[in-house]
This record gives structure tokens, sequence and C-alpha cells, in this order.
């Protein structure tokens, strides 16, 4: 940031000050570009209604930032800079009140926009007292002895618009566009009869470029993690805007077979990856697979769930082990499920076939799996996310008889921001 140089014994110029003014501004400005960006970005400026309510809503304290050039006009005795661009920051150090009408016919509705833009300008107009070299002990009242009063201050704000749409039959009115050089802020649907503003009435305008975060918001890399036993929603934090992704389909069954040995489930499918364009407080879907169930009958062992993040990643879980009543040299395992979406995509490991020569159930497939067991005994069930079951065994001799097989293991999504 530059700096006035000033020395001892030399005469004070109004441009020593102007000077620091303006060097301190551009030194600001450079912080904020390098922060925010060259766009408008906007902190504060809550939308709320009064107490009581009433027909009038406040815009609280805030501020923008914009481009625009350094000094369109003269600074004091500098010369004005129109040329060069830097963000300036507007502040509006209290709240500024809109009242507003409801439709005059019955089964109308209208929507009002509020609307922002950075605003500067001279004021604060004081008669100064100038030197009157003649008679240095009676100033000079304004320049050249005048009277006149001149601007003292330089401001610069938020200025504010309340911009009505068309009134229209309920839920057919539309919302003004935005006016060139502004940016919107709020949409106030007002409608006839209406006596008072509420909260509910009031939505943020799609796309206003309020700031969603603070510094300390931020995060290292991916230092936070959550996972997922169950389906439910992921919301992106305050800061966030990437994420790392792991989602983990479920795993299948053993199948359960009448006189054979069952075969193991197989192994759910798995993708990761970075997802990026996130957006703070936006609501992402998240699917986990269920487990494959284990019959309780001779069947096939039953499938693993998907497991997915949004539309972003999924995973398909594994297939159920062969089971059932048909006489086989032997009962396959199950194929395993496959990735999708991620940068890694890996598909689940196939459960492995029963053997009626040894009487040997079938271990699932994947990381966790369930041990297939020999003789009349049932197979585990997966202790791991995405595992496979393990197949049951046989007993041996003129009549075998087949064993329950175990449960795949249930899906998984990992999320780090």
């Amino acid at each position: 940031m530059d700096r006035t140089i000033v020395y001892p014994g030399s005469i004070p110029l109004d441009t020593d000050i102007l000077g620091l003014n303006r060097n301190v501004m551009i030194g600001i400005s450079a912080l904020s570009q390098a922060v925010l960006g060259n766009g408008s970005i906007v902190d504060g400026l809550a939308c709320t209604p009064t107490a009581p309510a009433s027909m009038t809503i406040n815009i609280g304290p805030g501020s923008i930032t914009a481009l625009a050039p350094i000094d369109v006009s003269a600074y004091g005795s500098m010369a004005a800079d129109s040329t060069d661009q830097i963000i300036k920051t507007g502040i509006n150090r209290q709240a500024i009140p809109f009242t507003l009408t409801a439709p005059v016919i019955s089964g109308q509705s209208i929507n009002y926009l509020i609307e922002a833009a950075f605003a500067e300008s001279d004021t604060n107009p004081v008669v100064l007292p100038y030197v009157n070299a003649a008679n240095p002990a009676q100033p000079y009242s304004g320049p050249n002895n005048s009277g006149g009063a001149q601007n003292t201050m330089r401001v610069q704000s938020v200025q504010l618009q309340l911009k009505p749409g068309a009134a229209a039959a309920s839920g057919t009115q539309t919302t003004a566009p935005v006016d060139n050089g502004w940016v919107g802020l709020y949409v106030i649907t007002v409608n006839y009869g209406q006596t008072a503003i509420i909260a509910d009435m009031i939505e943020t305008l799609p796309g206003a470029p309020f700031l969603n975060f603070k510094l300390p918001a931020l995060r290292p890399g991916f230092s936070v993690m959550q996972t997922f036993n169950a389906s439910g929603i992921f919301t992106v934090p305050p800061g966030v805007t990437t994420a790392r992704v792991t989602v983990i389909g479920g795993g299948g069954a053993a199948g359960y077979h009448a006189v054979q040995p069952g075969a193991g489930g197989g192994g759910g499918g798995n993708a990761s990856g970075i997802v990026s364009g996130l957006l703070p407080g936006q609501t992402i879907a998240v699917t986990v697979g269920a487990a494959g169930v284990a019959p309780t009958s001779p069947a096939y062992g039953g499938n693993g769930g998907t497991s997915s993040f949004g539309a972003y990643l999924s995973a398909t879980g594994g297939q159920g082990g062969q089971g059932g009543t048909a006489s086989l040299f032997a009962t396959a395992g199950g194929i395993g499920g496959a990735g999708f979406g991620g940068q890694f995509n890996q598909s689940g490991a196939m459960g492995d076939d029963g053997s009626a020569v040894s009487s040997h159930g079938g271990s699932g497939g994947g990381a966790g799996r369930g041990r297939g067991a020999s003789g009349p005994l049932p197979g585990q069930p997966a202790s791991g996310y995405g595992g496979g079951g393990g197949g049951g065994g046989a007993s041996i001799g003129a009549s075998p008889t087949g064993s329950p097989g175990g449960a795949g293991g249930a899906g998984l999504v990992i999320v780090e921001y």
C-alpha cells in the first residue's frame, strides 16, 4: 500500500490527508478483491418485518462490494481517476424501512423486489474557515470569503430500492427483473387484503450474492467426516463448496440350498470421488443400500441395495448367492455390485461358490465378508459394510441337508469436507 511521506518543517498540504485516505481505500480494495473477487458481494442487509407486524419491512445494516472507478470526480484538490477500477465497499449502519401496499382487486397478489447497488456521493456541507493572508487573526468564511458551504465527506453506502411487479391473480404474479447495475436481494409477496408482513412472506431471491460464510467457517482440506449408516440428508455446511465422497453398496446375502452348501453373497460396489460446485445450505439426498436378507427357507440370497450421494455417485449392491432346490454341481456365488460417478469406481468381489464335494458353503465377497460353513452349520453374516454373507454348509450322507446362509452387510456413505 502506498504511503505519503512528510518532513519536519515542511508546509502541510491538503493532499497529505487526501492521499492517505485514497491510499488506504486502495489498499483495502486489494485485500477485498483477493478474498471476495471482482463481483458484488452482500453481507448483512437482513430483511425483517416490523414488531409489531405492519405493512413495513426493514432492511438492516450491512454492506455491498462493487467494482468501480477510484474517483469519478475530483477528490478535493486531487484529480479524478475514472480509469483505474477497484473494489469499493458501501456500508449502511442504520436500518432502512420500506412500506408495501396490498393489491386493490380481490384474488390478486403482487411481488415486491428489493434490490441493492453501491452508491458514492459527496455530502455533509460545511462553511469552512480559510486563511486570510491580510489578517490571519480574522479567517475568511468559505472560499474567497464567499460564505459558501462545501461538502466534507465522500460517502460510500448501499443504495436500496423497492420495485413492485404487476398485480395479478394469486399464483400467476411475476417478479420484476433486476435493474442493470443492481443486484436482487429479496422478493416479498403481498396478497389482497393483507394488513401485515410476516417472515414467511419474505424470500431471498435465488442467486442473491450474500456472503454465506465468514473466515472462521473455512476448514483446511477435508478435515471433517460425516458417515451415514442409514439414509438421510446431507446439508452443505457454511464455507463448503467441495466434498470427498465414498459410497459402498449393500452386500448380498448367502443362498440357502435344500441339500447342498449355499453360495456366498457378492460384495457391494464402491465409488469415491471429489464433488465440487456445492452451495452452502444445499441439501443432498443420501441413500444407504440395505443389507441383503438371508432366506429362511431354500432360496437365493437377497440382493444388497444401492447406495448413492444425490445424483453424483452411486454403488449397486452385491447379488445374493445361489440356493434353492435344483440339483447343482455347485452353487454359484453372487456377483459383486458396481460403482458409478466417482474418480475411482470399483466392483465388489464375487461371493465364493458352495462346494457339494466338500460340503462347504461359499464365503461372501468383499471386505468384512461372512465366512462359509463346513458341514451342517449355518453360514456367517457379513461383519463389515458391503460384505457378502457366507453360505451354510451341508450334512453328508445319503440324505444331505443344507443349512441357512448369512445376511450381507449394509452399505455406507462417507462425506468428508
